[in-house]
């Protein structure tokens, strides 16, 4: 890792990358491969410690900008800060994912709304204003209690909450209304297996695929909701379907979340995260063994991204 504020000759990348799970030890594997392409890496870039000046943005000492590209890779909630530098730095230099897609990512209605643009299936879903009481109760009936609220910024399940009829509605409008809500995003609710895929692409080619289970007392199928990871072999048909929907967002690494739907009896596609994680090594014991690809691939992707900056 270099420290000093000259950083010299050599394109130089920064990283911000998350170090549980497994992540130090994919940091340092992709800080290798790209030290054998000739370049040189900050890690600890948090942009939380970010300033900016007239004199440019500056972290740990850093000019972002003196960067030949930013590979931001931590999957967390980031804070409002963290996001506004992202998007401050993204003017300046490469960022990966690009700005631009990854607010895309961030954003549930967003997302769907390109996806169905450019015929994807998805969940039929509704944004309204959180002051149209009327039609949102509608919907519920109109879906026959089959609804999911969402946050259309949430990650990891968090805040996502089924709705079966007004009553619940009725129970939930209030405790919405004390988080000054500005709109509701509804899903109608998709009838499955309770198991879903995760496939993994970068720079638009397949990675690597694997499920989650629900548990059995709940449908929601993340990980941090209480689901499980299992072996799955995606058919060409995921494959395709994964590869245009992150294609459709512009994301350079996504993972994009499938479920099939048992009444349509066709695969659509829940959600495309800008930050999929690497497989833990208890999850690697288990069989998932696509992290060295994945390392490879992203290595090869700054590489190329530098040197097309550069022409």
């Amino acid at each position: 890792m270099y420290n000093g504020i000259d950083l010299g000759n050599q394109p130089t990348v920064g990283m911000w990358m998350y170090k549980n799970g497994g992540g130090s030890e994919i940091e340092m594997q992709l800080v290798e491969l790209l030290k054998q392409k000739g370049i040189k890496t900050i890690t600890n870039l948090d942009l939380a410690n970010s300033v900016g000046s007239e004199h440019g943005i500056m972290c740990n000492d850093i000019s972002m900008s003196d960067l030949a590209c930013f590979f931001s890779y931590n999957a967390g909630a980031q804070s409002a800060y963290q996001v506004y530098m992202y998007q401050a730095v993204s003017h300046l230099i490469p960022t990966m994912n690009n700005y631009r897609s990854f607010a895309i990512s961030e954003d549930k209605f967003i997302t769907a709304n390109l996806l169905s643009s450019a015929g994807i299936r998805t969940p039929e879903y509704r944004l309204l204003n959180h002051l149209d009481i009327p039609l949102l109760k509608n919907t519920v009936r109109a879906w026959d209690g089959h609804v999911v609220y969402k946050p259309t910024d949430g990650w990891g399940g968090n805040g996502i909450v089924k709705i079966e009829n007004e009553r619940a509605l009725d129970v939930l409008i209030p405790f919405l209304n004390r988080l000054d809500m500005k709109q509701f995003y509804l899903e109608k609710f998709v009838n499955y297996d309770k198991t879903d895929y995760r496939v993994d692409i970068v720079d638009g080619e397949f990675v690597g695929c694997y499920g989650r289970q629900a548990p059995e007392d709940d449908w929601k199928t993340n990980i941090t909701s209480g689901g499980s990871v299992i072996l799955r072999e995606p058919n060409d048909d995921i494959v395709e379907l994964a590869i245009k929907a992150a294609k459709v967002t512009g994301l350079e690494i996504a993972g994009v979340d499938l479920l099939y739907d048992l009444d349509s009896e066709e695969y659509i596609v829940l959600e495309v995260n800008g930050i999929p994680a690497f497989a833990t090594p208890e999850q690697e014991k288990q069989g998932l063994n696509f992290n060295k690809l994945k390392v490879e691939k992203i290595a090869t992707l700054i590489a190329r991204t530098i040197e097309e900056k550069n022409l």
